[in-house]
This record gives structure tokens, sequence and C-alpha cells, in this order.
């Protein structure tokens, strides 16, 4: 009790800290609408070692609390944050609902240790949160609004189901490929293992590689991809500020020099629910023509 305490925005229910706060109320607060000031008190509470501050919001709303972030980095605060409704799926309540700028939380400077990390099903974010849960530092774990399918393996088995272990900072192999690479993460990586299907049943051998912990470099697995004849990103994030905005910086500067791609949130939208992926052309067949477009 005196090691946990955990901060509600008023969106316990939406963000799943409910259970919590049921299950342990006494170290529960409920903090209100305003972010930036929870988000201060759990990196208050966890300054200490030890301790850890956890807090919850919607992924739209980091973007409130940015500059709290810094704060708590530079005083070596232990916060783990869920910002729940990432990306453009299933959401309803028009753009400004939008989470897609995720990767404006890792904006410490030189090498630190914040971790963005965004699991692909309810089985991965099981399995990471139990690994990274007593870790130091920041570590910001996002979900999307809408449900996502269990990931699986050619044989029908749960990808993430017992037997897994989540290792932080490392990329996934979910299917191999010799004519080049997808990475993606969170809600569309089932979305693009549909595509990477479809497309071997075209005679195209098209791998597909699950990045969860979003920015850190993971060397082994840059080779792999930039050895091969193509790469493409797909994510939900904003086109200019995502995941692809840096991964083709990561292959040029390791000296890679394959066929580069990348599919991002690019159009404000009006809300909507399953429409919104292909409105944002994320589709499956977007998907399968940007890969061939890259051939």
């Amino acid at each position: 009790e005196d090691s946990v305490l955990v901060i509600d925005s008023d969106l316990e229910g939406s963000c799943g800290l409910h259970h919590i706060r049921k299950n342990c109320p006494q170290v529960y607060v409920h903090g209100g609408i305003m972010e930036r000031n929870n988000f201060s008190v759990a990196a208050g509470f966890g300054s200490t070692p030890g301790r850890q501050g956890i807090f919850g919001t919607f992924s739209a709303f980091q973007e409130m609390v940015i500059s709290e972030i810094t704060m708590a980095r530079l005083n070596k605060a232990n916060v783990l944050a869920h910002f729940s409704h990432s990306g453009v799926d299933d959401m309803a309540d028009n753009t400004c609902h939008f989470g897609v700028n995720n990767f404006f939380a890792d904006n410490g400077i030189g090498e630190d240790n914040t971790r963005l990390y965004f699991p692909a099903d309810a089985l991965q974010l099981k399995a990471m949160l139990g690994k990274v849960f007593h870790d130091p530092g920041l570590r910001f774990i996002y979900s999307t609004r809408s449900a996502t399918p269990f990931i699986e393996t050619t044989d029908g088995a749960k990808y993430f189901d017992e037997g897994y272990t989540f290792l932080p900072g490392k990329d996934e192999i979910i299917r191999e490929g010799s004519a080049g690479y997808i990475v993606s993460y969170g809600e569309m990586l089932y979305r693009c293992l549909h595509a990477v299907e479809l497309l071997k049943k075209d005679g195209l051998d098209i791998g597909l590689i699950n990045k969860p912990t979003l920015n850190v470099l993971d060397s082994e697995m840059l080779a792999k991809i930039g050895n091969s004849p193509l790469a493409l990103v797909v994510e939900t994030q904003n086109v200019k500020t995502g995941l692809g905005s840096r991964y083709g910086t990561w292959l040029l500067e390791n000296g890679f020099t394959t066929k580069y791609g990348h599919m991002g949130t690019s159009l404000e939208g009006q809300g909507g629910l399953t429409e919104q992926i292909p409105f944002q052309k994320m589709a499956t067949e977007d998907i399968i023509a940007k890969v061939k477009s890259l051939m």
C-alpha cells in the first residue's frame, strides 16, 4: 500500500482503472479532470525509490502532460502510465479523440529509460504488464478503444499465450518472409497479418514484424529487415510523428538502403467507427497495394 498510488482522471471505466479501485481502494485517488496535475501527483509519489505512481487517461490527452513528463524524467520518477483510446480505430467522438502523437512522450535528451509499449492483443498486454511493472523510470502503455483479435501462429495457436515471454526492447517475428517485411504494432498488427496472409496466397512472400517497444531500436531485427528487399511501417500514429518517421532514419543511419514505405494517419477525419481505418487509406487492400508498389 505504501509503494503504489493510482491517480484517476475521471476516466476510470474507459481506462480500466475502476478494477483497481474496487479491489484496492486504499491506493486509489479520484483526481478529476485535470491531467497535468494528476500526472504530477503520480510522478511526485514515484520520485521516491521503490514507489510507483500509476496514471491513466485517453491517449489524445497525453499531449496535455508533455512538460510534466519532462519534469518527471528529470526527477527520475517512477510512473507507469496507461493511455487508452490510442490511434483512430472505433473513435466515435470525432478527431479530438485521435491519440496519434504517442511518440511525443519520448522527448528526453540522449539515452534514458523512458519506454513506450503498445501490445498487439490482450494476451500480450498481460505478459507485458507483468514484465515492466517494477521497472524504474517512465513507462507508457498504450491500448486501443476497439477490441482486437488474438494474434495467431501459422498453426492457429495464440501467439502470446502460455510459453510466451515479453522481452522489452525486442521486436518479434510474426511471419517470416523472403520478399521483405511489414513492421507494425498495436491494432494494425492483425490487419497487417491479414494482408500478409493474402500476399502469401498471391505468391508474394512478405513477412511481418511486431514492434511492441516503440522507441527502442532492435539492432538485430533492423539488420534482418534492412537486408531484405523492402520495409513497410504500418501504424495509426500521425505520419509526421509516428514510428515511420524514425524507422527510415534508423535504416539509413545503420547503412541499409532497402526500399522503404510508411503508412499512418494523415487525415483529420470526422470520427467514425471501423470505417476510419479505410478512410485513412490503411485497409487490407491499401496495405497490399503499398507493398506491391514498393516491389
